[in-house]
């Protein structure tokens, strides 16, 4: 089911379908894990709208508010746009200027970079907490340029994060044409945009994440993992974030099933719930490991789509890396025929609460050319 989100039904009946499948393909033990997750819905589409422009009159921008945004109340908000490219730019302009104002965060990925998670990150921070800095200088709205490289019309939802006591303003994307759009008419003179959001932060709610082992014969506590993420954002169908990443890591222990493997340590499929906005999965499954003693040798997530792979990247803690990365560089000559790397750098939302076991984290690194065109 397409916009998984945490706390939605489509999240429930995800859950529901993914724990019956596992538990037709043989696996020792199939189970619910509970967390706890935030519950944050949409609203009404939103509306965002340059108005009364001297050159250009009213026209509509493509947007999607991000998520835990708070809304702009059933009226909406009618301000001046001011345009800035970083964040520490807020800070310099400060309370006297920015109050009252919409901030228009409109740094775009820089397209010149191969590997695009890395343009992402260059770029992702004005979503991640651009509008909470915008509020605490008194913006009465944030928008953001989408995350994504392609120019169209197609508005990237995500996370923002506000933290406990910190002032909350609606916070919106529009498509990266809007933005240009936007940012052209801006340096032609002032502008002022009409916004109107009805989403908010419900309950928390108590989910599930999906779990399939096989045990292992001698040592079941030591743990090798493989997992993705089931939600996924509302406005989309989330299957190259993180559908794909499920089904592989699914397939992963089928496959092995099929081949009547009996491992030594027991292996594991872990389907998480609230990567996108919380980690409330991870978070569960990592207090649930330590609670239990268990040590997780070698965890894998994939949550980068599901493209051509690449490459693998692993990361560990910094005192047990550099022998980790040593054994598995042993491995590089099983992966050259298929022009696949190993790179150090590597693990995921998901699998980082458990760095602190001590063992190897991986990430399965896909072809990234056209991902940010899907995701989100």
């Amino acid at each position: 089911a397409p916009g998984r989100l945490a706390g939605s039904p489509a999240s429930i009946a995800a859950i529901e379908l993914t724990q019956q499948i596992m538990d037709t393909l043989g696996f020792d033990k199939v189970y619910l894990q509970a967390c706890t997750v935030p519950h944050w819905v949409r609203g009404d589409k939103e509306i965002v709208r340059i108005v009364n422009s001297a050159f250009i009159g009213t026209q509509e921008l493509k947007a999607l508010s991000l998520g835990n945004s708070t809304g702009s109340g059933p009226s909406g908000i009618t301000a001046e746009v001011i345009e800035v490219y970083n964040l520490d730019t807020l800070e310099k302009l400060g309370t006297s200027f920015i109050s009252g104002k919409i901030v228009f965060f409109n740094r775009p990925m820089d397209v010149t970079q191969l590997r695009t998670f890395a343009a992402y990150g260059g770029a992702v921070d004005q979503r991640g907490r651009g509008p909470a800095l915008a509020a605490k200088f008194g913006a009465a709205g944030a928008l953001v340029r989408s995350m994504t490289t392609s120019l169209d019309d197609y508005p990237h939802t995500g996370a923002t994060l506000f933290q406990a006591g910190e002032k909350t303003i609606p916070a919106l994307a529009i498509s990266t044409l809007s933005a240009d759009l936007l940012s052209r008419e801006l340096r032609k003179g002032k502008v002022q945009v009409y916004l109107r959001n009805t989403c908010r932060m419900l309950k928390e709610k108590k989910s599930y994440n999906v779990i399939g082992e096989i045990s292992g014969t001698q040592y079941p506590n030591e743990i090798i993992g493989i997992g993705g993420h089931l939600d996924s954002w509302d406005v989309g169908e989330g299957a190259h974030d993180d559908g794909a990443g499920c089904v592989q890591s699914i397939e992963v222990l089928y496959q092995l099933k099929k081949l009547n493997y009996k491992p030594k340590r027991t292996l594991r499929a872990i389907m998480f719930m609230n990567e996108e906005n919380g980690l409330g999965g991870a978070l569960a499954y990592a207090d649930s490991s330590n609670a239990r003693k268990e040590k997780h040798l070698f965890a894998l997530e994939s949550d980068a789509g599901g493209f051509t792979p690449r490459g693998l990247g692993f990361s560990a803690d910094r005192d047990v890396f550099e022998n980790y990365f040593k054994k598995v560089n042993g491995w590089a000559g099983l992966l050259e025929p298929f022009d696949i790397k190993i790179n150090s750098g590597g693990g995921g939302a998901d699998i980082g609460p458990l760095r602190n076991q001590k063992g190897l984290l991986g990430s399965l690194q896909p072809d990234s050319q056209r991902y940010f065109d899907y995701h989100h």
